[in-house]
């Protein structure tokens, strides 16, 4: 499945999580439905994926965390914030960089239409 693809299927489960549950929740509790409804679709879907960083000649696992990655092609970085923020964005941009990923969503909950808190994100590599 293409990337597209692949964000065409979480924006619908997304939508779909946000319609039942609304606004106002922890990340966590988006993550977990989120994920629930993207099992039954049948994307191979990894959630708190562990994210080595490489510097040199050293790999640090230093915890860093991927919200969800899908079919090992797409992160999606979740929040469920005031506002997003060039700093949200900055990690994104840096986890698809690390994982070697041309895809990533910024995905904030917090928000009365959930179009209006995705942001998609390209790698340039």
């Amino acid at each position: 499945m293409a990337e597209n693809e692949i964000t065409e299927c979480f924006i619908g489960c997304a939508m779909q999580v946000h319609r039942k549950l609304g606004p106002g929740l922890l990340e966590s509790v988006y993550e977990e439905c989120v994920a629930y409804e993207l099992s039954k679709t049948g994307l191979f879907v990894e959630r708190q994926k562990a994210l080595p960083v490489v510097y040199e000649t050293i790999k640090l696992d230093s915890g860093y965390r991927v919200d969800l990655l899908l079919n090992r092609k797409v992160i999606i970085e979740l929040k469920a914030v005031e506002a997003l923020n060039e700093v949200h964005l900055a990690q994104l941009m840096t986890y698809l960089r690390l994982a070697d990923c041309r895809l990533g969503l910024l995905v904030n909950f917090n928000v009365i239409l959930l179009k209006q808190g995705i942001r998609r994100v390209v790698n340039n590599f």
